[in-house]
């Protein structure tokens, strides 16, 4: 799958830029602040419908500005696609396939499948469980509409199940036959949400301790574990048990969003031992572990984007990164970078084409 052309119209510092791609790699190369990651973000915004460094979509609209518009050409598996997204201020945003507006915006996600590697991907390591969930859902997700739906559709009874508790509180009352109805729901979008990412785990931990191996070049131990309250008791129990809790917090204190994953090294928490190094390489491994799975999966190479790497990683992972370019394991790259040189540097090592755009 490649991205042919794109078009960015009042999208965040971008008044209006037009693109042609290479097939292969393409660099983005300018100073701070002259929108490199924001192109990349226009790429990751038409791919899922939402920013990856910004999801609020009307802080994405140019500042001053009414509206914004991205639009592109992608070509998978020999046919074209044509995706359109605009938003104006005060309106619902419009995504298109083909010129035919989606009902249902969801049902866009997994049709061009993308990986990026940021530096905010530190995030994963060092911030709260939600980050680590939206990583692992957001991988089954490219691949699994049915498990997408129930993300979605369980995340929507929480919340109903959320205000009925403050319903309860406000009010003195309690009514369990109504709560009991959306326990139900929990449990019957939540198991197979649960059971989908202990399938995916058990598939994920040995491609993701593979690309370790290979980027540390050393014999560390890393390990990638499955936190849920659900690996040893029934969905029904748990909410049971946690029903007092519930109506004092006024919330769902437990279920399968509140589950995490938890990482390693040497049997240690890696947020709190990890060396500098060893976190970007295991941030790495995540990142190599999600383009192999998801390419398996669709059967396509999603469209990998690098922002500002050259500048955050080592020589050692650079050239790693740009050897899986060689060797066709990635199909279309895109990155950024304030080095023009630099970049260049490493492009000498890949017989691939490119391109290079000079922003201003």
């Amino acid at each position: 799958m490649i991205l042919k052309s794109l078009s960015l119209t009042q999208y965040k510092n971008i008044s209006s830029k037009n693109f042609e791609f290479d097939a292969r790699i393409n660099c983005f190369i300018g100073n701070n602040g002259v929108g490199k990651s924001n192109i990349l973000d226009a790429i990751y915004h038409l791919c899922f419908a939402k920013g990856y460094f910004n999801p609020t979509a009307v802080q994405n609209i140019q500042f001053d500005s009414d509206y914004f518009v991205l639009d592109a050409v992608f070509e998978k598996n020999k046919q074209i696609e044509k995706i359109l997204c605009s938003l104006k201020r005060g309106h619902k945003k419009t995504l298109k396939r083909n010129g035919k507006v989606y009902e249902k915006i969801s049902d866009h996600i997994g049709l061009l499948p993308l990986v990026i590697i940021s530096p905010s991907d530190r995030d994963l390591i060092i911030e709260g469980s939600s980050i680590r969930r939206k990583f692992m859902d957001g991988v089954i997700g490219q691949t699994d509409r049915i498990y997408l739906n129930n993300l979605l559709d369980y995340s929507k009874i929480v919340s109903q199940r959320n205000a009925l508790l403050k319903y309860f509180a406000v009010n003195q009352t309690f009514e369990p036959e109504t709560l009991e109805i959306y326990d139900q729901q929990m449990i019957s979008l939540g198991t197979p949400i649960h059971e989908k990412r202990k399938a995916f785990l058990e598939t994920f931990i040995s491609i993701f301790e593979k690309h370790y191996q290979s980027i540390s070049k050393s014999n560390e131990e890393v390990t990638l574990s499955y936190e849920s309250a659900l690996l040893n008791n029934s969905f029904e129990n748990l909410l049971k048990s946690q029903l007092a809790k519930d109506r004092m917090l006024q919330f769902s204190s437990a279920g399968i969003h509140k589950e995490d994953l938890f990482f390693t090294i040497g049997g240690e928490p890696i947020k709190k031992f990890g060396s500098q190094g060893q976190q970007k390489s295991f941030l790495i491994a995540l990142k190599l572990a999600q383009f192999d799975f998801i390419k398996k999966q669709a059967g396509v190479a999603p469209i990998v984007l690098l922002d500002d790497v050259f500048d955050k990683l080592d020589q050692n992972r650079v050239s790693l990164i740009m050897q899986l370019v060689e060797n066709n394991h990635f199909g279309q790259l895109f990155l950024s970078d304030t080095h023009e040189e630099r970049t260049l540097q490493a492009l000498k090592t890949t017989q691939s084409t490119y391109k290079i755009f000079n922003l201003s």
